[in-house]
């Protein structure tokens, strides 16, 4: 099989008990969960073999049936999404040539992000997973901004090198950057989009490594590859006028379902 997309999703959210099966009401009215709506995106993706959701809830289980998707059970020692990612593979009992991860609070993902992702990792072959970047408008800095001024933790920034690949990942707002940007003004923080594309054995390697230091400060798994010296590629991403955000916490829900509205998503 070459492209396995999981969906890793747990009820247990330190920040957001339940967030899954959060409902957020779209452009027409109609309200559907998270999760729903992350597997609504994912059905849009081309390219993708098989498309799954890794859960260890039976809640989610049976939510995730209930509309006709595929589940597949991981144990509770799932630390974060990746490790759930390898389990889930593991239990398939398949061979993929890549998995991505899209994870379940991301339902804004457009599909061009993820298809531009698998692209970005099959062209260099010497990376061992990739993500996507989306560089940051004046107003999706100064949301962020806002977000860490108000003590929450909003989303993730970037940096990396010349050759893409990735130096670090924060949730703080990085690089610093004096000065104001307009709201339509391209700035120069990148904000790092929530989706991984793995090689099988980077992935398969990653649940039997401890837990780096600043993979635990950040609570950023993707550290865990950069502290081990793997190579992560950073894909920038074009948002082609399309809103992004992540369901962090939940003070987010009114902000995702305003942008659903303006961009006119059901």
């Amino acid at each position: 099989m070459p492209v396995l997309l999981v969906i890793p999703a747990r009820h247990a959210s330190t920040r957001y008990p339940g967030k899954p099966l959060v409902e957020l009401r779209g452009a027409s009215g109609e309200s559907r969960s998270l999760i729903r709506r992350s597997w609504d995106a994912a059905m849009t993706v081309t390219g993708i073999d098989r498309v799954v959701v890794a859960t260890d809830d039976k809640r989610i289980r049976d939510h995730v049936q209930g509309f006709g998707a595929e589940v597949v059970m991981t144990s509770t020692a799932c630390r974060n999404g990746t490790e759930r990612c390898a389990e889930a593979v593991a239990n398939l009992g398949i061979a993929p040539e890549i998995v991505v991860n899209l994870q379940g609070d991301a339902p804004l993902t457009p599909a061009w992000f993820v298809e531009d992702l698998v692209a970005g990792l099959r062209a260099d072959p010497g990376a061992d997973v990739a993500t996507p970047v989306l560089r940051c408008s004046g107003r999706m800095r100064a949301d962020l901004i806002a977000d860490r001024m108000a003590g929450r933790v909003g989303g993730t920034t970037a940096v990396f090198g010349h050759d893409s690949r990735a130096l670090y990942f924060s949730k703080e707002v990085i690089p610093f950057a004096a000065g104001d940007y307009g709201d339509d003004d391209p700035s120069p923080v990148f904000h790092h989009v929530g989706v991984y594309a793995y090689r099988p054995a980077a992935l398969a390697e990653y649940p039997a490594w401890d837990e780096g230091a600043l993979e635990r400060l950040e609570g950023l798994e993707q550290l865990r590859f950069l502290e081990r010296g793997r190579s992560i590629r950073c894909v920038e991403v074009q948002a082609r006028g399309r809103q992004f955000w992540e369901l962090n916490n939940p003070e987010d829900v009114p902000r995702l379902e305003s942008m659903m509205r303006e961009m006119g998503l059901r």
